[in-house]
């Protein structure tokens, strides 16, 4: 039987106006923005639908975003009776997946994410890190970098997002010297990235370490559908697994890759994004050119995501 997967992005898919049609077009998003701005203690809502986009860049402000925006958009998908038979989310888009497969409630997804978010934040001030995608070189050549220039500092593959598509993690003078080898080795581009810390690295251990905390205080249920995990690339349905893996995230890789071609040879045969923007459709095109997407980030996107759900035969 065909079945569809949900996929949730991750950090780096903000942008100035995201939400607002869902906001506007439905009664549970905007109740879900409402919770996310009492949760916040801020007008999370305002600075997602009109800026100033410097705010909406801040990883503490980027992460409950971005969360609030997917499981609106997820809310409209449910309304029309849209199920996934699984679900997987890129690092912080993980925590959607939870929302999706019934192991986090709302209320809960908020609370860790903006503990997240903000220990992330300061992580980033108190270690200063930075990140970096390396394109066109083999995960192994990328890994192979890394243990060259451990004398050098800490660099370490953080995201192993698809076929050439390695994001490297860790101090700056240590990401900038893996950037210039893999150049020199033959990647098409070594880019850094716009990010406020070395995420998935060992600088996030403090960061860790609080993250802890809130995720043993809000409540995880067993899944209605198996999430794949970001650390093992493994489909899990188990409340304590689940929590243990969402503690190992941080300073685990996140096995995007990998966690397509498992979703892909369980039987997933269609997928669609929720939230902002078209990354993960992008890296599902780079693993399986045939496998069939869409994405919903607005009311507009609706009708094609019901449109190919029945192709998938899962409405």
């Amino acid at each position: 039987m065909n079945r569809l997967a949900f996929q949730f992005p991750g950090q780096g898919t903000q942008y100035v106006g995201m939400g607002r049609a869902l906001w506007e077009a439905s009664p549970r998003a905007r109740e879900i923005y409402a919770l996310a701005d009492e949760v916040m203690g801020i007008s999370l809502s305002s600075i997602s639908f009109e800026g100033p986009e410097e705010t909406l860049r801040e990883t503490r402000t980027t992460q409950p975003a971005i969360l609030a925006h997917s499981i609106a958009a997820l809310a409209l998908l449910e309304a029309e009776g849209v199920r996934p038979a699984f679900v997987a989310g890129h690092s912080l888009g993980e925590f959607s997946a939870l929302v999706a497969a019934g192991v986090l409630g709302a209320r809960d997804a908020f609370e860790a994410v903006k503990v997240r978010a903000d220990l992330m934040y300061r992580a980033g001030i108190d270690e200063p890190g930075a990140m970096a995608a390396i394109l066109g070189l083999p995960e192994e050549e990328v890994a192979q970098i890394c243990r060259e220039l451990e004398s050098e500092g800490v660099v370490v593959p953080a995201n192993l997002n698809g076929p050439g598509q390695v994001v490297v993690s860790g101090e700056i003078a240590a990401v900038e010297r893996a950037m210039a080898l893999a150049t020199e080795r033959g990647a098409k581009r070594a880019v850094r990235l716009p990010v406020s810390g070395a995420f998935h690295s060992p600088l996030m251990k403090s960061a860790n370490a609080g993250l802890a905390g809130v995720l043993d205080r809000v409540t995880y249920r067993d899944a209605r559908v198996p999430v794949v995990v970001n650390v093992s690339a493994r489909p899990l349905s188990g409340a304590a697994e689940l929590r243990a893996a969402s503690k190992a995230q941080l300073l685990g890789v996140v096995r995007w890759e990998a966690s397509m071609r498992r979703l892909l040879d369980d039987g997933a045969s269609a997928f669609v994004e929720i939230g902002p923007g078209k990354v993960l459709r992008g890296l599902l095109k780079k693993i399986d050119g045939k496998a069939p997407s869409a994405n919903i980030e607005g009311p507009d996107d609706l009708a094609g995501v019901i449109a190919m759900a029945r192709g998938a035969a899962v409405i």
